[in-house]
């Protein structure tokens, strides 16, 4: 139907009774008011309304037409109620994103959100590509790296996660605890499976030790961490997740120039909404205590 205004106007003629009122109502004049009633009933081939002296009045064909709009009118009103419902609620579907190496932090915070807003329903989503709020992939994405850029999305920083340079007991007790940089020579690495990796930690691994001495190359940071666990050589874990295992000896201590910056994105169309908001507002308290590791 190709004819909405039309409808709205003679709704509201039908309803108030005159052409100028039904114009006040819809901040039109009161021509473009009978423009449109006439428009109707030659598009629809009947009479809506007996013109008199005292304004319009319904005829049969206009009473059906006043019912069908009194109809839609309540159901646009209880759309209107559900959507700023929904609006207003912490229920539905939160879809976050993140890259794999963060579900250890992540998921526990989504657990325990989702306990408190029994309505809700988590979807978590962990890959290496980069997610497309703008196709509603996710409703927040939580990123490493530079800054995002994309057009329309709000974002903000999050947190620096600080590595450190970790080695096993059992590889320490069998090579020894270097005293400082300058005492790395002549030990075993663990390291990325690309050399195009941009972390910062890896990117100084690449220029201080020489490629020969990275005995051990994985492509994830579990599995970086599984090695390193395991005697395999010295490795970058973040100070965090390596605070939360036995086993582990601090070879360096964190650096700035180490450190990951992580944002936190969302679509300018839902970064408002009580849900995101909501659950940025509990995923930065719950953070806080990550800081101090």
């Amino acid at each position: 139907m190709d004819s909405w205004d039309e409808i709205r106007t003679a709704y509201q003629v039908a309803r108030l009774g005159t052409v100028s009122a039904a114009s006040e109502v819809l901040g039109v004049h009161h021509a473009t008011v009978i423009r449109h009633i006439d428009a109707l009933e030659k598009r629809l081939g009947v009479k809506l309304f007996q013109r008199h002296s005292r304004g319009y009045t319904p005829t049969e064909a206009g009473q059906d037409l006043l019912a069908v709009g009194h109809a839609t009118e309540d159901e646009l009103a209880q759309f209107v109620a559900r959507s700023r419902g929904r609006e207003q609620a912490v229920t539905g579907e939160l879809l976050v994103t993140s890259l794999p190496d963060l579900a250890p932090l992540i998921a526990p915070v989504l657990a325990s959100f989702q306990a408190a807003h029994p309505g809700l329903t988590v979807r978590y989503l962990t890959d290496a590509r980069v997610f497309r709020l703008e196709y509603g992939e996710a409703h927040v994405a939580i990123r490493a790296g530079q800054a995002p850029d994309e057009p329309d999305n709000v974002v903000q920083p999050f947190l620096r996660q600080a590595f450190a340079l970790y080695g096993s007991e059992d590889y320490i007790a069998r090579r020894g605890l270097p005293a400082d940089e300058a005492a790395l020579a002549g030990h075993h690495f663990v390291g990325p499976a690309s050399d195009a990796s941009r972390a910062p930690f890896n990117r100084w691994l690449a220029k201080t030790v020489p490629p020969e001495a990275v005995i051990f190359h994985a492509s994830e940071s579990r599995a970086i961490i599984a090695a390193v666990a395991a005697g395999a050589g010295l490795g970058f874990l973040q100070v965090a997740e390596a605070a939360r295992r036995k086993g582990l000896v601090q070879v360096l201590p964190p650096r700035r120039e180490w450190e990951v910056e992580l944002w936190l994105v969302t679509h300018v169309d839902l970064h408002r909404t009580i849900k995101v908001q909501s659950f940025l507002a509990y995923l930065k308290e719950q953070a806080r205590s990550w800081r101090a590791g």
